[in-house]
């Protein structure tokens, strides 16, 4: 149904109808149905793949950064940005 046609049968009910259909809308737009983006196994097995392949690029051989050293690429980064 096109929302012309749906507009032309509102305007027949009475307005307690009208009314209800109207509060109907209004609580369907706060309340939004939250989207399942992976609805079945195959689709959260590709997820759960595509999460250990960027893992894999995360991992290095070197240590973390130390607090210190993340302090002083901080200061490099304000220092090139703002000097």
């Amino acid at each position: 149904m096109l929302l012309q046609e749906l507009k032309e049968q509102v305007f027949k009910l009475p307005p307690s109808d009208r009314l209800e259909l109207a509060k109907a809308i209004f609580e369907s737009l706060q309340n939004p149905p939250i989207p399942q983006p992976y609805s079945s196994e195959a689709d959260l097995n590709k997820r759960s793949q595509a999460i250990q392949r960027m893992r894999g690029l995360l991992k290095t051989d070197q240590p973390a950064p130390t607090d210190e050293e993340v302090a002083a690429m901080l200061d490099d980064r304000r220092a090139e940005k703002y000097l």
